[in-house]
């Protein structure tokens, strides 16, 4: 039998700032690594629950005595409140030099943390790409996950080893180039959560019993040749330039569900630019479809169409 193995000595002092869905499950992780909580905040029900499952018997204190007692701090706070939160806490003295602040934002960098910095803090900007559920399931999900990584030069290193640490993979990411990751990130993800939920909700109304077994497999194997093909993947009657079916569509949208109809076409017509550019679909087939597609979603024309200089309907 292989002796039992020596336990890793805790190698940083944890604290998380916002408990929301992502930092109790990163904390998590880096305790799986050797890292040590020791203490988060979180002001609602919710947070103070998910805190309890994904960190028990971590103490749940104000976000100064989370840098007090903390190391690496995550700053799990939701986009549009780090910009303050960072710039209270180097104004109240609570960030030390030498303590490594982490924040998990898609949309910023480093440079939100200039405050911090400029009182001896060490920032890092870990966005995992992923979604999260606030539950233990987030921590396995970490393995392999990708993460989009800003850091000062001399910090890249570190930032590299937490990441590897979580389980996760990560991708280096330019200061000025965040506000674009993030947007890709959320069109791709966030948006496709909406299409799912409209498309299950409209089979019910078809009467089918099990909407999300039927998408399964379809929407499986569609994200699979996606990621696969590119947009050599594009199938379905907008890609063929069948603009009947489309027209079929549109029609039953606006008498069963009217405000999905924006969506379709917006959807619709991206996807024939993108299907004309890549000779999917044929040009002498895309001029009835672009008719059907230029109906607002109401049904009236659209004005700005008209005309091959200032056709914007595709």
């Amino acid at each position: 039998m292989n002796p039992p193995a020596e336990p890793r000595p805790a190698r940083l002092a944890v604290g998380v700032v916002g408990a929301g869905r992502v930092g109790p499950a990163l904390a998590a992780s880096l305790q799986l690594a050797g890292h040590r909580p020791v203490a988060v905040s979180g002001v609602s029900d919710a947070s103070r629950r998910r805190a309890a499952e994904l960190l028990p018997d971590v103490p749940v204190v104000p976000p100064a005595q989370v840098l007090e007692r903390a190391e690496l701090v995550l700053l799990t706070v939701p986009d549009d409140a780090l910009p303050g939160l960072a710039e209270g806490l180097a104004e109240t003295g609570a960030v030390r030099p030498g303590q490594l602040l982490v924040h998990t934002s898609g949309r910023y960098g480093v440079s939100v943390l200039d405050p911090a910095r400029r009182v001896g803090a060490l920032p890092l900007a870990l966005h995992p790409a992923m979604t999260f559920t606030g539950t233990s399931v987030d921590v396995q999900r970490l393995a392999g996950c990708s993460f989009g990584v800003t850091a000062p030069e001399e910090l890249r290193l570190a930032a590299e080893a937490l990441v590897i640490e979580m389980g996760g993979e990560p991708e280096w990411i330019a200061e000025e180039a965040r506000p674009l990751y993030h947007a890709a990130l959320a069109l791709g993800a966030n948006h496709l959560v909406t299409l799912v939920a409209q498309s299950m909700e409209l089979l019910r109304r078809a009467g089918v019993g099990a909407p999300d077994r039927m998408l399964g497999p379809l929407l499986g194997a569609a994200l699979d040749n996606a990621l696969r093909s590119g947009d050599a993947a594009l199938t379905g009657p907008v890609a063929r330039g069948d603009a009947g079916t489309v027209a079929a569509h549109v029609a039953e949208l606006r008498k069963h569900a009217p405000a999905t109809v924006a969506g379709y076409l917006a959807m619709a017509r991206s996807t024939a630019d993108r299907a004309l550019a890549h000779g999917l679909l044929k040009p002498e087939l895309a001029e009835d479809l672009l008719g059907v597609l230029a109906t607002g979603p109401a049904g009236e024309g659209r004005p700005d169409t008209e005309g091959p200089e200032g056709d914007t309907s595709r």
